[in-house]
């Protein structure tokens, strides 16, 4: 008897959920085992993520602010994963939009709900120019989007320190990282939680059901499924590539607004906090589904917020980064091997 293991191309949503837990409870119950050899007490730092996480107000709206960006840049990247295509420059376009909001809130002066809205197509506008041309180079010429827009991430980031430290710079309060205050402020409803959570909370079921019930979702499952049925069926496979990509630039303009005008209120470098490569791995828990993008993003705001909590708790920067890295990818490793199944076969005999 032999026993080999063969991949399955589809996978049901019960046993993938079961296999992302199953890896979950292994990264935690290493990194437990790492910590109690350091000397940490991991039930106790374990009972304090989870009440200052998930007990309280205060940490509720941390861990919603945490959610908000990562919901936007999750759905931007499983947006384009839908016509087969990767957007790795989420953080580009997420600096752009946050740009484009503190531009628009030090230079412009308005009623505030005017103000808002201006910035928030205004964001999406920054997110969707900053992909156009990763756009245009992959619908007229094939170029690689992976490489194009994740080189433009770095040039999104030298701008905004450029600006941040230069002609922007802060120059009352003196500091050196930052811009002044944007004065246009997203309304809160939970204490410091903003909002755009509920936008960004919105955004991937409109996505999920325009994906279900229209003519342009129809066309757009085609056309990445397989592009030469979509060809041969009469759609306009190149237009709707054009259109994902700009919608996924918009949608991480968005949350680069909404960091801008609903958390930080100016703009500094580093703003992002890597949201938009935190994105990435959203999408690829999401499997992509627009709905699983909820989840997904939930998952990674809970081990952030866990991050930050276990620093207030004596660990190191260092010993955060890795046990977080280890859910990821513990987590991610569990997702991929849900698709494998065991066989057993009779061995040949001679």
């Amino acid at each position: 008897m032999a026993i080999r293991f063969v991949r399955t191309p589809i996978v049901s949503s019960q046993r993938a959920l079961t296999a992302r837990i199953i890896g979950f409870v292994l990264a935690l119950a290493i990194g437990a085992i790492v910590l109690g050899i350091a000397g940490f007490d991991p039930l106790h730092l374990g009972t304090q993520i989870i009440v200052k996480s998930l007990g309280s107000r205060f940490g509720l709206e941390d861990l919603g602010l945490l959610y908000t960006p990562l919901l936007l840049t999750g759905l931007a990247v499983t947006v384009m994963a839908k016509m087969g295509l990767w957007n790795i420059g989420a953080d580009g376009q997420f600096y752009l939009g946050a740009f484009v909001t503190t531009a628009i809130g030090l230079f412009i002066k308005g009623p505030e709900p005017f103000m808002l809205i201006l910035c928030f197509f205004a964001g999406a506008a920054g997110g969707a120019l900053w992909i156009l041309v990763p756009t245009l180079a992959r619908a007229y010429a094939k170029v690689d989007e992976i490489i194009t827009t994740l080189l433009l991430n770095f040039v999104a980031l030298l701008l905004v320190y450029y600006v941040a430290t230069g002609p922007w710079r802060d120059r009352v309060s003196g500091t050196t990282a930052s811009t002044g205050r944007v004065p246009y402020k997203m309304p809160e409803f939970f204490g410091s939680l903003h909002w755009g959570f509920v936008i960004a909370l919105v955004a991937p079921i409109l996505f999920g059901l325009a994906l279900r019930y229209t003519r342009w979702g129809y066309e757009v499952r085609l056309s990445g499924s397989n592009p030469d049925a979509a060809h041969y069926a009469g759609i306009p496979v190149r237009r709707r590539m054009i259109s994902i990509m700009l919608l996924s630039g918009a949608i991480a303009g968005v949350a680069g607004m909404l960091e801008v005008a609903g958390t930080v209120h100016r703009l500094q470098g580093g703003i992002s906090n890597n949201y938009g490569y935190l994105g990435v791995m959203v999408a690829v828990l999401a499997r992509g589904s627009p709905i699983g993008v909820i989840a997904g993003a939930f998952l990674m705001a809970l081990i952030l917020n866990a991050g930050i909590i276990l620093q207030t708790q004596g660990l190191t920067t260092s010993a955060v980064l890795a046990l977080t890295g280890l859910m990821m990818l513990f987590t991610a490793v569990a997702d991929q091997f849900a698709h494998y199944r065991i066989v057993r076969t009779q061995a040949a005999t001679s």
